[in-house]
């Protein structure tokens, strides 16, 4: 089963995405983290990255797409979950074109919705451990008490730099400037639902279960 997880900076994603990838054996194929892998590499795919990436160059959609072809066709999963691809119709259409390629489907685009004021809250009490990527907040899941990571016990946690109102109020206008007309691209093709990601994060995690089981069983 494949996926997009939507939602602005600070919904969850990385969250949710981590839970779906441990307990469904599903495979997270995030932008930023293919094109530092493949950067360095060595492949004929990673040496252009690297020069792109030297050279201050855009990375276009072409490479992207390389990219998830090559991951596709080397790695083993239960599915993958696309995380920051696609941002635009032209992507959204460039991946429709290479899952069919590749005798695959996009199953269901899950949109992780947020109320704005709520979510600035949230992210400007954000902080994560430097060593995993685990993240806290102050208000709902501090930093425990010892100061080691639940998750790998590391010691050292960072808040990023942007993480402040302004900054984030600028993001979340480029979201929805860029995502819109993906939301309505997915609506027509009517693979596209809403979660709440504000709940708890439990509750959000059953929210997406019950979704891909439902999917799970109309392919079966």
């Amino acid at each position: 089963m494949n996926i997009i997880l939507l939602g602005p900076p600070g919904a969850g994603k990385g969250t949710q995405a981590r839970t779906l990838v441990e307990k469904r054996g599903m495979v997270q194929l995030s932008t930023g983290d293919m094109l530092r892998e493949a950067k360095d590499s060595g492949t004929e795919m990673g040496n252009i990255v690297a020069d792109v990436m030297a050279r201050g160059g855009l990375v276009t959609d072409e490479i992207v797409i390389g990219l998830i072809r090559e991951k596709l066709a080397t790695v083993k999963a239960n599915g993958f979950i696309f995380d920051g691809f696609p941002r635009t119709l032209g992507q959204a259409d460039a991946l429709d074109k290479l899952l069919a390629d590749e005798g695959q489907k996009l199953d269901q685009v899950i949109e992780m919705r947020v109320d704005d004021a709520a979510l600035v809250a949230r992210i400007t009490a954000r902080s994560t451990c430097t060593n995993c990527g685990e993240v806290y907040n102050d208000n709902t899941q501090p930093i425990p008490a010892d100061g080691k990571c639940t998750n790998c016990g590391g010691t050292e946690f960072k808040r990023r730099a942007d993480d402040n109102e302004e900054s984030l109020k600028t993001r979340l206008m480029e979201y929805y400037k860029q995502t819109s007309p993906l939301i309505g691209y997915y609506y027509v093709k009517k693979i596209i639902c809403r979660v709440d990601g504000l709940a708890d994060i439990k509750t959000v995690e059953a929210e997406i279960a019950e979704v891909l089981d439902r999917v799970a069983k109309v392919d079966a």
